[in-house]
């Protein structure tokens, strides 16, 4: 370890039991932390100072107002650049000693095998369901740990899913504790709301984690999810067990969602074929819309046999996701129709056209 180094990190090997090993344990580690946002920043930035030696991060998206309060990382002359790219650079200059690998492209069924394959643990920052089920089966098919984090409103959970026990045996993963979960009821940061200190403390605790799996300190929740409430000061440990255990033998695809941008909708909008349904609550289509039927996404399943496969069908909502979801219900019952999801939502449509 070169002298800058030990000054660097000089308040950690203070530590009882964190000498020169425990550190070199750090900068030989590979993580691979997927999502650049509200958990994502934080985590990448305390993984950063800690001296991890090559940190992965994965994000497709762009930086937007919206993601500001929470994700720290970034700033208003920033809105519109890519994540990854952005985080990194400035995650460098934090600490020039480490290897920062920025990660453009989507995670999917198709790369996501050959991503991880590089590290050796992965930190789960996203707020999608299909990408959490993904990392975690591609980590379950690759014997590699995943550390969990998820936060809605003011309640946030930690764990560390597929730890290996030394016996040939893992801990639970996450299909163990959610076998299925219903996405059309569970809204996203920008549709349900988030505090913004819970991303900083989920984040934080996720790269607690990583650096306990990595040194091999500390007790590890593996076997065990850890539930905090921001506005109480709560939190309490659940223990989770293979119960009935998921056999995970391959990925699965999900349903893919074609989407339509504001622009190419606007083309649509005199087409005498074309249909537009806003799957908000009534309440929010109240308040201000952009046209269609409104049927909210909690009626969509109940609405699909009455609806005319013969023409083109788009959802909106606030930001996308509802949206999408409703798509995923819509292929199920009919695979061939033609249905597009707003990408974006309302919110990346000018405002200007809101009634």
């Amino acid at each position: 370890m070169m002298e800058n180094d030990f000054l660097r990190y000089s308040c950690q090997l203070a530590l009882p039991g964190f000498d020169k090993g425990v550190q070199e344990k750090l900068q030989a580690a590979k993580v691979l932390i997927v999502g650049a946002g509200g958990l994502g920043c934080p985590c990448a930035l305390y993984l950063t100072a800690a001296g991890v030696g090559t940190i992965g991060l994965a994000d497709d998206d762009q930086v937007s107002i919206s993601n500001l309060h929470r994700q720290v990382l970034y700033s208003n002359q920033e809105v519109g650049l890519l994540k990854a790219v952005t985080a990194c650079k400035k995650l460098q200059t934090q600490n020039p000693g480490i290897t920062l690998v920025p990660i453009t492209t989507r995670i999917t069924v198709e790369n996501v095998m050959d991503e991880i394959r590089r590290y050796d643990i992965v930190v789960d920052c996203t707020d999608n369901f299909d990408t959490k089920y993904l990392l975690n089966d591609a980590c379950v098919l690759q014997g590699k740990p995943l550390v969990y984090g998820a936060i809605y409103q003011f309640e946030g959970q930690v764990s560390v899913f597929n730890v290996s026990m030394g016996d040939g045996q893992y801990s639970p993963n996450f299909r163990d504790l959610f076998p299925g979960v219903n996405a059309v009821e569970i809204p996203n940061c920008a549709e349900g709301g988030v505090m913004p200190t819970l991303a900083g403390i989920i984040g934080c605790l996720q790269a607690n984690e990583t650096i306990k799996y990595i040194t091999g300190q500390g007790e590890l929740l593996a076997s065990r999810l850890l539930m905090f409430d921001v506005q109480s000061l709560q939190s309490c440990i659940i223990k989770t067990k293979n119960v009935n255990p998921v056999a995970i033998t391959a990925l699965s695809r999900p349903i893919d969602v074609p989407v339509i941008t504001g622009q190419q909708l606007n083309t649509w909008m005199e087409r005498e074929d074309f249909q537009l349904v806003d799957v908000r609550t009534v309440e929010e289509f109240a308040e201000g819309n952009i046209g269609g039927n409104n049927i909210p996404l909690q009626q969509i399943e109940q609405w699909i046999p009455t609806m005319d496969v013969e023409k083109s069908w788009v959802f909106c909502c606030a930001s996308g996701k509802r949206s999408a979801e409703a798509v995923k219900l819509v292929k199920k019952q009919f695979p061939d129709s033609e249905v597009y999801s707003l990408q974006g939502g309302l919110k990346s449509w000018d405002r200007q056209k809101l009634s």
